[in-house]
């Protein structure tokens, strides 16, 4: 047994195991829908989602962009330092967006699709919304890049992140940029807490 699987057992015991009738509505209500997620997450990651998997074939690509309702693309070329660093933040994001689709693209596999998409610059990062182009990411352009390694090449997986959350192919409540808002609200308002603790009444 998987420790995800334990961690989901021992939820529904402790919901199940509460005595308050007036809550056992809410509790069978709750119960249910945790079961309908817990399958939904596991029917999408069971078709590919929730990792970051490299295409070989142009065809296959196609046919996963266009059934997939959001799907992020790589094209990348191997040993090209920039297309690894793009990698690793799309790795990350991958496993924390299990409705999105990531993949990556060697683009010597790929000649119809590099020439078809215009694909000049790497890396070249394409976001899909049912199949449609609804961004690109040439090079770092857009993201901040820069600002954290002294060779140009580094941004952070946050600022990744909501540039594809605006291009709509990121859904869901807890996203990396949403917990660093809420990690800034929380220190704001841990502040403010101190400054009236200070004052000399």
């Amino acid at each position: 047994m998987s420790p995800q699987s334990d961690d989901e057992d021992a939820l529904f015991d402790a919901l199940e195991s509460e005595s308050d009738p007036a809550l056992a509505p809410f509790r069978a209500q709750r119960l249910q829908q945790l079961a309908s997620e817990l399958a939904r997450a596991k029917h999408l990651r069971n078709e590919g989602h929730g990792t970051y998997s490299e295409i070989q074939d142009e065809k296959a690509l196609m046919g996963i962009v266009t059934s997939a309702k959001w799907s992020v693309v790589h094209f990348f070329k191997d040993g090209f330092g920039r297309c690894g660093v793009m990698d690793g933040h799309l790795e990350t994001l991958a496993s924390s967006h299990i409705e999105t689709r990531f993949l990556r693209m060697n683009v010597d596999h790929a000649p119809f699709l590099v020439t078809k998409l215009k694909v000049r610059v790497l890396p070249c990062v394409i976001a899909f919304v049912d199949g449609v182009g609804a961004d690109r990411i040439v090079g770092f352009e857009g993201l901040g890049g820069g600002e954290l390694g002294n060779d140009g090449d580094g941004f952070r997986t946050k600022d990744l992140e909501a540039r594809l959350l605006t291009a709509g192919v990121l859904v869901g409540e807890k996203t990396l940029t949403q917990t660093a808002l809420n990690q800034q609200r929380a220190s704001r308002k841990k502040q403010e807490e101190d400054d009236e603790g200070d004052d000399w009444d």
